[in-house]
């Protein structure tokens, strides 16, 4: 096995030199040009001048196939105008008004209650804030919310 002088790099090329030591590290050329028969006067020789232009790199992958059939995926929809799927479920079930579960039927947590628990620790502080004399409704509000949850 023969040691020194010059080894080609692998293609591409790791890296390219400055100025006019740059060398293509792209892989050099890629792509053949290919242009479909047929067509219009001139058509061809206008497709391989413009790949020529703007080559496209050697590509790895070969043939994909044929593209896959687009899935339904509207199977299993009702429509707008189709009739209820549960005729004794209220429209109004899970909001807040009219007929049907209240909005507890969704499980959701009530997170303004989680909020206030969470500032009962501060009681005291708030407490001497609505004490003060142009303290607001609002913050001796808040302080006789807290003591009701405590």
């Amino acid at each position: 096995m023969a040691r020194g002088g010059y080894r080609q790099p692998g293609n591409p090329a790791p890296v390219s030199g400055p100025g006019a030591l740059s060398q293509r590290t792209d892989g050099g050329p890629g792509q053949p040009v290919r242009a479909p028969s047929g067509g219009k006067y001139g058509e061809r020789q206008a497709l391989e001048q413009m790949q020529q232009a703007a080559p496209l790199s050697a590509s790895p992958g070969g043939d994909v196939g044929a593209p896959q059939p687009a899935q339904d995926i509207t199977a299993g929809l009702v429509g707008l105008d189709a009739p209820t799927q549960e005729p004794n479920t209220p429209v109004t079930a899970g909001a807040a008004m009219g007929e049907g579960p209240g909005l507890e039927a969704l499980g959701l947590p009530n997170a303004a209650d989680q909020d206030l628990r969470r500032l009962i620790a501060y009681l005291p502080v708030f407490e001497h804030m609505a004490n003060q004399p142009m303290s607001s409704k609002s913050a001796r509000n808040l302080v006789r919310t807290l003591k009701g949850m405590a």
